[in-house]
């Protein structure tokens, strides 16, 4: 099928993220979230990204115009489900998504491909609140969406053929790459990097050294960020939510447990960039 449309619920730095990369590829864009404030908020902040785009050399004025202009706000969902594809980035909640999952279906017409963008949460149970679970898919983008060329595409236990490769070629329309994976706890990505950030967390715990030296070292390896200075980029709360989930998935297998420190920190409030402290300050 030919996706014209799309519309991305949840206005948060996913959801900005996405709705900014679907802009600039030429979609019609609606984003969605509970209240208008909140959805002027997050196209404003878009628009600017956008604007520094142009700032930097990385977008032309035209199609900078061209893409903002192609951003509508809505806090209806039943008018976002009306999309040729629809992509959920609300917080990362097994029930939630569920919730928000049963309210598009019923409301999207046939023809409307569901995504979700969670980060480890099963598609199949995602899939489960819907009576039509073949045109649910994962569409995985990573932070910053705009700029990270990679997207995890994963199929659930029902998605069908015809789903999965309309979401590929979305996704190859945006400029990325598609990776297709397995519905599993973490998919690829955030499977793998929970040992990045575990044993970074354990060599801090241990005081084996302090958390700019870990960094330090790991920059020294060839890695363009150190896991404190990308967790603070990704969000500790989100991480934490993320390293949870792959945990309990896998019957709490000790590789996978989140750690102590990262838990003091999202409960004090220390989220990284976002917040403006995490392991680094930020104005």
């Amino acid at each position: 099928m030919t996706i014209n449309t799309v519309a991305v619920i949840g206005s948060g730095t996913m959801g900005r993220g996405i709705a900014q990369a679907a802009a600039l590829a030429g979609h019609g864009v609606l984003l969605y979230d509970l209240t208008d404030e909140i959805v002027q908020k997050g196209l404003r902040t878009i628009r600017h990204s956008i604007e520094e785009g142009i700032r930097r050399g990385k977008t032309t004025a035209g199609d900078a115009a061209q893409a903002i202009a192609a951003l509508s706000p809505t806090t209806d969902l039943a008018e976002a489900a009306r999309a040729d594809l629809v992509i959920e980035a609300v917080p990362e909640e097994l029930e939630l998504k569920r919730k928000v999952f049963g309210r598009l279906d019923a409301a999207a017409p046939p023809h409307t491909l569901l995504a979700s963008n969670t980060s480890s949460l099963s598609i199949s149970a995602i899939a489960g609140a819907t009576h039509h679970p073949t045109r649910v898919v994962g569409l995985h983008f990573f932070n910053p969406a705009h700029l990270m060329p990679l997207v995890e595409i994963i199929r659930g236990d029902q998605t069908s053929d015809e789903t999965v490769a309309a979401g590929r070629a979305f996704v190859a329309g945006l400029g990325k790459t598609p990776v297709l994976c397995a519905d599993s706890p973490g998919f690829i990505v955030n499977r793998v990097a929970r040992p990045f950030y575990g044993e970074a967390f354990r060599l801090l715990g241990e005081r084996a050294a302090d958390h700019e030296t870990i960094d330090r070292l790991m920059r020294s390896l060839g890695f363009r960020m150190g896991p404190f200075e990308l967790l603070d980029l990704i969000g500790l709360d989100v991480n934490l939510a993320v390293t949870q989930s792959v945990y309990d998935a896998y019957f709490q297998d000790p590789r996978y447990r989140p750690h102590p420190i990262q838990q003091r920190m999202v409960a004090s409030g220390r989220l990284g960039r976002k917040s403006g402290r995490g392991f680094y300050e930020y104005e």
